[in-house]
């Protein structure tokens, strides 16, 4: 029997601070809830779960940008409406200017309600949304995933081509033979809205479709990344309370290794 070196009490403090460390650890993931509180606990698995989360959060903002694209086109669509009802009268009012029965008088009235309709129509063409025009030709690409891939918004016509809006808002009815021009370009003008109306339906639902695979994705990713680090919560309890009985009879049995070379005394009376 020595009383220099207590072997036994050297071995009951290291199983002690082993105990503690890994209680400590499971009171770490049990209060954070993540099974990963420091890159050792899975180095690998800390890499995965890193590029993941950066991924979700690319994702999140992809799917930010489609939804800000879906307003941008609903919007076109609510001004393309408008125009649309503007477009109307203005070929019922070309039509009526070319009755035989109206005079040039008459045809003054109905030319002030269209030239006015006209004023109406060119100033939507102008509007724009967070300052992007609304109309501009100028196709559009939009982000559709994490790695930002765009994908193109198809461009309006409204204030070019054939069908120009403008050709047709730029006619009159003071008389039959400028009601009969406008009557044609109006007619043109509405087929050109009936397929920008198109269009940015298109446009609406490709778009939606791209968000809503987004949210999979986000999904499956977020799952995935939480297998890799989402601590266990049944288990781990399970596991602390296992360590704290460790601690506890740990340090009972160090208190009870310390008190061996008190036997020496006995030897020594």
């Amino acid at each position: 029997m020595v009383i220099n070196t207590n072997t036994s009490a050297q071995s009951a403090a290291r199983m002690l601070s082993d105990s503690s460390s890994m209680q400590a650890k499971s009171l770490a993931r049990l209060s954070s809830g993540s099974k990963i509180v420091s890159p050792e606990d899975d180095a690998a698995g800390m890499a995965v779960s890193t590029r993941f989360d950066a991924q979700v959060n690319r994702i999140g903002a992809a799917s930010s940008n489609l939804g800000n694209a879906i307003s941008f086109a609903q919007t076109q669509d609510g001004f393309l409406q408008k125009v649309g009802k503007a477009l109307d009268r203005m070929s019922e009012l070309s039509t009526l200017s070319q009755d035989v029965t109206k005079t040039d008088s008459d045809r003054a009235l109905y030319n002030q309600e269209y030239q006015k309709l006209g004023t109406y129509v060119n100033d939507l063409a102008t509007k724009d949304f967070n300052g992007v025009s609304l109309f501009d030709t100028t196709t559009l690409g939009v982000t559709t995933d994490s790695d930002a891939n765009t994908v193109a918004m198809t461009a309006l016509t409204f204030t070019s081509g054939a069908g120009a809006i403008n050709t047709a808002t730029g006619n009159n009815v003071a008389t039959a033979a400028g009601a009969a021009t406008a009557l044609t370009n109006l007619k043109l003008a509405i087929t050109s809205l009936a397929t920008d109306r198109a269009n940015v339906g298109a446009n609406i639902s490709v778009m939606s479709s791209y968000n809503s695979q987004l949210g999979v994705l986000k999904d499956n990713i977020s799952s995935a990344n939480s297998r890799i680090k989402d601590v266990d919560v049944a288990q781990e309890s399970t596991q602390f309370a296992r360590y704290n009985i460790l601690v506890q009879s740990g340090t009972a049995m160090l208190a009870q290794a310390n008190q061996g070379p008190n036997s020496v005394l006995k030897l020594l009376q």
